[in-house]
């Protein structure tokens, strides 16, 4: 008889300090060896760096890592942040051009769509408890994506 994996998620709420990327960072690698996923570590903490470092440059107010599974072997990695604007390279209407090969920025969203197995945003109204906002978000691992 099979086992049935219950699913998980953990939310991080960080504060608008340069420090917080990489302590998510250190968070979403204990998480992923508490629940035994180091296979999917480098390529996690890939995406999560990028939307979280995207999330602090391009706001000014508090973001959050939400690290969530409801599959064995497959992970979503969300971050959450105030400002309700989707980045132009999370945008399914357009594509981004990239950036000259002499910028220092703007490669972080086209990395997380050239390794994420699925992405994508969802713009939040802010009602009742809710702050707004949006939630970019990718996934990475293996079996079917049944969100």
């Amino acid at each position: 008889m099979a086992t049935v994996s219950p699913s998980w998620n953990y939310t991080l709420h960080l504060p608008h300090d340069p420090r917080a990327p990489g302590i998510a960072r250190g968070a979403l690698r204990l998480i992923l060896a508490a629940h035994e996923m180091p296979d999917l570590t480098p390529t996690a903490e890939l995406l999560a760096a990028e939307l979280l470092t995207n999330s602090h440059c391009h706001t000014k107010g508090p973001y959050a890592l939400r690290v969530f599974s409801s599959h064995p072997g497959r992970l979503r990695v969300a971050v959450w942040d105030t400002d309700p604007r989707v980045p132009p390279g999370f945008s399914t209407e357009t594509t981004p051009e990239p950036p000259p090969p002499h910028a220092e920025h703007g490669r972080g969203l086209a990395l997380v769509r050239a390794c994420a197995d699925t992405w994508g945003a969802s713009v939040l109204r802010e009602l009742g408890a809710s702050k707004g906002g949006k939630l970019l978000w990718a996934e990475c691992g293996g079996g079917a994506a049944a969100w």
